[in-house]
């Protein structure tokens, strides 16, 4: 993947790079046709998150965010950035057969873990959940193992219903908080347990 200290069409600054992986983890989606587009899409109460993150690839957005209403009484709010080639490497790592996928090896930065857990994290008392119902058993487990190598971060999976989704052991919560703490946003901070 490609990465600059310059911000151009053709290419991403590191923590743009952070960002979108956090993003893939989490509810970002991706469509392609010749070159694919990133789509970012969270109720209008995600409004801060939203900005914060269209300020994070505006030179690659036509349009700013936008209100539109979604399912049932939800208004959503949302951009989508410019089909360009810089995010078509993202869509062929992280998409197979035009599904969300984990692929084999990637780098969690505090940033990284931060924005997955702003954009598909969650807190029940002093549970710390990370939504991943989307990926398959075998990819949540890469990711449970990814945290363990990288940040020594101990996770399990958990049933919620159905399907199956990653909460952070008891033992490293305050940890992982500790390490997202500084990226976590004013609207956000309510997920945190310092």
């Amino acid at each position: 993947m490609m990465a600059s200290t310059d911000n151009t069409e053709g290419s991403l600054i590191e923590d743009q790079i952070s960002i979108l992986i956090g993003v893939f983890l989490g509810d970002g989606a991706m469509r392609k046709k010749t070159h694919a587009l990133l789509e970012i899409n969270h109720s209008y109460a995600q409004k801060e998150y939203v900005d914060w993150l269209y300020q994070q690839f505006k030179y690659f957005v036509d349009t700013k965010p936008k209100m539109r209403n979604s399912n049932g009484n939800r208004i959503a709010y949302r951009f989508t950035t410019k089909s360009l080639p810089v995010f078509t490497q993202f869509y062929d790592t992280f998409f197979r057969n035009h599904r969300k996928s984990v692929p084999e090896r990637f780098i969690f930065t505090p940033l990284t873990l931060a924005v997955w857990y702003m954009d598909d994290g969650s807190r029940c008392d002093e549970d710390i959940y990370l939504n991943t119902q989307q990926f398959t058993k075998k990819e949540q487990q890469r990711l449970i193992d990814m945290l363990f190598q990288q940040y020594k971060i101990e996770a399990t999976l958990n049933k919620d219903k159905k399907y199956w989704r990653i909460r952070i052991k008891k033992a490293s919560t305050l940890y992982f908080m500790k390490i997202i703490s500084p990226y976590i946003l004013p609207s956000m901070r309510y997920k945190l347990l310092l």
